[in-house]
């Protein structure tokens, strides 16, 4: 099952978790790939749909269903717990709008504030 929620994740562009935004939609992969019959079990098992396209040059692709969407959903493990410092990491990181480099905005009211 880690090999096929591996794909599903990929296609719809998500991490390990599941997580992040499924900014897309679409695997392509051939005959003599390892993720060949992996796909084709995904599609007998209507998580993911089987399409031809000239963009892919000669390979299939392959899109997930509503119904492999919720698979991965399901069956993504759990992220880990992060420490506080990963947290307040994570802050800076979405502060994007803070110019300072990360021991700056650990010094300023912003990296202090939670902390």
């Amino acid at each position: 099952m880690s090999a096929l929620l591996d794909i599903l994740q990929h296609a719809l562009g998500v991490d390990a978790f599941g997580q992040g935004r499924r900014y897309r939609n679409h695997f392509v992969t051939g005959e003599g790939s390892v993720d060949w019959p992996i796909c084709l079990d995904a599609v007998a098992g209507g998580l993911m749909v089987r399409r031809e396209s000239a963009l892919t040059g000669g390979d299939s692709l392959f899109l997930v269903t509503d119904a492999g969407q919720h698979f991965v959903t399901d069956n993504s493990p759990a992220p880990p717990k992060r420490t506080r410092a990963q947290m307040r990491y994570a802050r800076w990181l979405a502060a994007d709008w803070f110019a300072g480099s990360f021991g700056e905005w650990l010094k300023s009211p912003y990296g202090r504030e939670a902390a």
